[in-house]
């Protein structure tokens, strides 16, 4: 478990960063879906849940990625 801790805290190489920040995205994009107002057909909402899942992973995985060359040894 501190392992982990120590990844998350650890510096995250810039492509992963954008990556991170796409991930974010696309999970806000899926949760908006998700909570719309309104009735939507059952593949938007379907299609909304796999965007909001697949950008949660990006995201987590983007964030345990670690630039070796940067971390303190």
């Amino acid at each position: 478990m501190n392992k982990i801790v120590e990844r998350a805290k650890a510096p995250t190489p810039k492509f992963f960063k954008v990556l991170r920040t796409i991930g974010l995205a696309m999970a806000t994009l899926g949760g908006t879906i998700l909570a719309a107002p309104v009735a939507l057909p059952v593949i938007v909402t379907t299609i909304g849940g796999y965007v909001a899942v697949a950008g949660g992973v990006l995201s987590a995985v983007s964030q345990l990625t670690v630039d070796t060359h940067e971390q303190p040894d």
